[in-house]
């Protein structure tokens, strides 16, 4: 006989929330920021992939650390919002089912998209789903607490055994279970980058303000407290206090600007990986002198394949994985399939000039009241009016009266055989041609030739 399963997991931490009655499914615990370098890192990815007893609650505390990054953040956003903002449509035979459409188009849904996708950066994604009045909603398990090797719920992070899956209604797995995600290649950029920044900020600190220098004499103590004084009224500025016989050298770099730079240039280095491994590319999130429109022109249709893989990966869920979730819920998806549709997205200029040509070459009559739509024309309120004003204006041009035949025929025609006579300026142009063609007659003596 089968046990009965139980009905939603609870999430909560030792105090109970709002409404929450009863113990808690699962007990949360704080994540641990900040503080963290490679060795940490290291020790994470052990601790996960221990074959016996993985253990991932300290690798998704790291997770959610470098998720504050910016630019790992900025790249993340940017293939989930690519997804999210194509629109989705449940089809059966050909036809949008309005019915399903009406449930894919409420928030939980892009919740559910956004979460799926995630599946790629942490590894998995657990959702257990349940019906909230007419709509469909869902809750995401804590990562921390949901062992995908062993697929059980553990109730503290830290614990080794739980409650399996299996005793559990409605719960949609996406991912794999020994994958750590994309994140576990993207920790070690961020890490380097934080550390960086901040040995990056030191040297600012250091070699980029004066430092003040006070000076005392050896053997007076009361001098030394003035010049301790002073300098703790002065500010935050580097001080330095010493004796006459005391001296500080300061053993800087020769260049201070390539210093600078090469902390710049590894920053610049670790966001270039993070976007080659999110996005395929570096020019589509950063500028660069070598950049060229050609080139960045690829690097978009690299991205383009990237959010076009993500569609798919979302379509196979919907389509194959959520297939059960969808029937328990009341909703009945055989013989259908979920779809991103076709983009009809075209110039207004050259969708005019599409309709100008339908109309001219083939007279295709073109609804008035989907050009209004279309173009975004505020339709009259006489419309009526104005529609028989024009057609009876395009009716009285047609029966406006030609010329006669024979009026065309009284016009006087050019006779092409009629020879003209040559203006004065052209008679001129032929006299002086034909004078320069012929040289100068020889004169009476010298001139003459002797045959």
């Amino acid at each position: 006989m089968s046990r009965k399963k139980k009905n939603r997991i609870t999430v909560g931490g030792n105090i109970p929330r709002p409404g929450q009655k009863g113990a808690r499914t699962i007990v949360l615990t704080q994540p641990k920021r900040f503080g963290i370098d490679i060795a940490d890192f290291t020790a994470s990815i052990h601790a996960a992939e221990n074959v016996d007893y993985s253990r991932r609650y300290k690798l998704y505390d790291l997770y959610s650390d470098i998720l504050m990054d910016t630019h790992l953040y900025s790249v993340i956003d940017k293939r989930i919002k690519a997804v999210l903002a194509t629109n989705i449509e449940f089809r059966r035979n050909g036809k949008p089912d309005e019915e399903i459409n009406e449930q894919i188009r409420s928030p939980w849904f892009r919740r559910c998209v956004e979460d799926i996708l995630s599946a790629q950066w942490w590894g998995f994604s657990l959702m257990q789903f349940y019906k909230n009045k007419q709509w469909i909603d869902y809750d995401l398990i804590p990562r921390k607490h949901a062992d995908p090797v062993r697929k059980i719920i553990l109730r503290h992070q830290t614990d080794i055994t739980g409650t399996p899956w299996d005793e559990y209604a409605d719960l949609l797995f996406v991912g794999d279970a020994d994958n750590l995600g994309l994140l576990a290649k993207a920790a070690p950029w961020v890490i380097y980058k934080r550390n960086t920044t901040a040995d990056w900020a030191q040297f600012s600190e250091v070699f980029g303000m004066p430092i003040q220098e006070y000076i005392y004499e050896t053997d007076d103590d009361d001098a030394r407290q003035r010049a301790i004084d002073d300098a703790t009224n002065a500010g935050s500025l580097a001080v330095f206090i010493h004796a006459k016989d005391t001296e500080l050298q300061l053993k800087e770099s020769g260049n201070k600007t390539g210093t600078a730079d090469l902390y710049e240039r590894l920053c610049e280095r670790c966001n270039n990986e993070i976007s080659k491994l999110f996005l395929g590319n570096t020019l589509t999130t950063e500028s660069s002198d070598k950049g060229t429109q050609a080139l960045g022109t690829v690097h978009k249709k690299v991205e383009d394949k990237v959010t076009q893989a993500d569609q798919r990966y979302i379509l196979d869920v919907l389509n194959y994985n959520m297939t059960d979730i969808f029937l328990s819920m009341g909703i009945n998806t055989v013989g259908g399939e979920f779809c991103f549709p076709e983009p009809k997205d075209i110039d207004k200029a050259a969708k005019m000039n599409i309709l100008s040509q339908l109309k001219t070459s083939f007279d295709l009559p073109v609804s008035d009241d989907y050009l209004y739509e279309e173009f975004g024309i505020e339709k009259p309120k006489n419309y009526k009016e104005l529609k028989a004003e024009a057609e009876k204006r395009r009716t009285e041009a047609r029966q406006e009266p030609t010329p006669a035949k024979e009026e065309l025929e009284d016009e006087p025609k050019d006779d092409p055989n009629k020879q003209t006579e040559p203006s004065p300026g052209q008679k001129r142009k032929f006299a002086n041609w034909l004078s320069g063609f012929f040289g100068h007659a020889p004169k009476e003596n010298d001139g003459a030739l002797e045959w």
